[in-house]
């Protein structure tokens, strides 16, 4: 009887490994023809179109128009809840967020909170961990196993009219608003159809689609992290400027805590956030511009920021760490705990047998290899060996500076038994009687 094989149809696609006859199962048709195959067929027919100046310039404003969409839109608004929007401002970040062609409201913000409530995991649909391509596009070129899905609150968005809406017709949105709006504008506008379609359509789509793809990618490789490095978002200005102000990244995920789990929470939403990306004056952020200008229109409302206190003890508990970091590899001398207590006594008759060693604090210091380096020359140093000279090293002779007081407890070698402030000190950090 021949030995039964196992059955491959068992297991997930994502479980098989890929082969000559099995790669196209592997394929997320519909997202790669979205954001690849569309967008080849488009450049190569930007070969036989011709770019009007006024096409240009509409291709422009309306990447910056769908660009909002997902970053005022689909990210800061429907995935962070970090501002209200009125009923004009939400039909219209919606349609102009399906423009963007990267999937529906409900889809985009699900896969979005995932990444924030699993960073970095397996469960993070667009983890870096999985290399730099796999976050920026291969995670929706390739299918995904159903057991790595990070699970999510969204019920919020599944009450929202304006994202179910979208999401049931989201095959016409793309349609209209990705490629038949733009192209009628310049049809109807200066009869440039042809070029409306390819410029202001397919290529525009396709430049915001790799613009947003880079807060996946680049946002978690390039850059500094000054409020936590535990994880990979980092900050750049380089990112910032391709995506609209999402390039603040470190600071986006610190004070971004996303709904997952209870109902009643998210639905009054009490989760410390943010509508900002940028937190300085002088930072490129033109999406925070943007909501604040539809505040003072009455478009928006309910801005949401975290507290600076909290962001400034962020920044300051990361630069600690910094310097703590670099502290622990400059040598600082034999901690004072672990020096061996030396009697008086016994101090100077290590003195007397030809040690240059000399007391300053309560410590005793070995200073025989630096007698001849002093730059105050030999014989003062030569006076404080077997002595105390607290007072001369603090301003009895010179007050020496703090390079000379680092440089002296790299020459530690014991304290005196009951010597003043360092008996103290060593009592209350050891517990421990000298």
């Amino acid at each position: 009887m021949a030995e039964t094989k196992p059955n491959d149809q068992k297991l997930h696609i994502t479980e098989q490994p890929i082969t000559l006859s099995n790669w196209h199962r592997h394929v997320n048709w519909i997202n790669t023809s979205l954001i690849l195959v569309v967008p080849i067929f488009g450049c190569i027919a930007a070969f036989f179109t011709e770019l009007k100046p006024v096409t240009a310039a509409w291709a422009i404003l309306y990447y910056f128009w769908t660009g909002l969409g997902i970053t005022a839109g689909y990210h800061r608004l429907w995935s962070h809840r970090s501002y209200e929007a009125g009923l004009p401002l939400k039909i219209f970040l919606a349609c102009v967020g399906g423009g963007a062609v990267q999937g529906s409201i409900r889809w985009w913000s699900s896969k979005h909170r995932a990444h924030h409530r699993w960073t970095d995991t397996v469960k993070d649909p667009y983890s870096v961990r999985k290399g730099v391509w796999y976050s920026h596009f291969m995670w929706m070129a390739l299918k995904q196993n159903p057991k790595d899905r990070g699970r999510t609150d969204i019920s919020d968005l599944n009450h929202d009219p304006i994202v179910v809406w979208q999401h049931r017709h989201y095959g016409m949105v793309i349609l209209v608003f990705g490629m038949l709006f733009p192209m009628l504008v310049a049809g109807l506008g200066w009869g440039d159809w042809q070029g409306g379609l390819v410029y202001a359509g397919i290529l525009r789509f396709f430049f915001v689609q790799q613009a947003t793809f880079c807060v996946n990618s680049l946002a978690h490789w390039l850059g500094d992290q000054p409020f936590d490095d535990r994880n990979s978002p980092r900050d750049h200005v380089i990112t910032a400027l391709v995506t609209l102000g999402e390039g603040y990244h470190n600071f986006h995920h610190e004070v971004k805590f996303t709904p997952s789990v209870s109902v009643e929470s998210i639905l009054t939403y009490q989760f410390p956030s943010d509508y900002r990306n940028a937190i300085e004056w002088w930072q490129y952020d033109p999406t925070k511009w943007s909501i604040w200008v539809w505040k003072q229109l009455g478009l928006a409302s309910n801005l949401k920021q975290f507290r600076a206190n909290e962001i400034e003890k962020g920044r300051v508990q990361q630069l600690q760490k910094k310097v703590d970091q670099k502290r622990a590899k400059l040598d600082w001398g034999v901690p004072l705990e672990k020096l061996p207590a030396v009697s008086w006594d016994d101090f100077e008759v290590e003195t007397q047998s030809g040690k240059a060693l000399t007391v300053i604090a309560g410590v005793i210091h070995d200073l025989t290899h630096f007698i001849h380096e002093h730059p105050g020359g030999k014989v003062l140093i030569s006076s404080a060996i077997g002595k105390d000279a607290t007072a001369l090293f603090n301003g009895g002779v010179y007050n020496h500076s703090n390079a000379a007081h680092n440089l002296l407890s790299t020459m530690r070698v014991g304290v005196i038994r009951g010597g003043g402030e360092v008996e103290i000190w060593r009592r209350r950090n050891s517990d421990k009687a000298i």
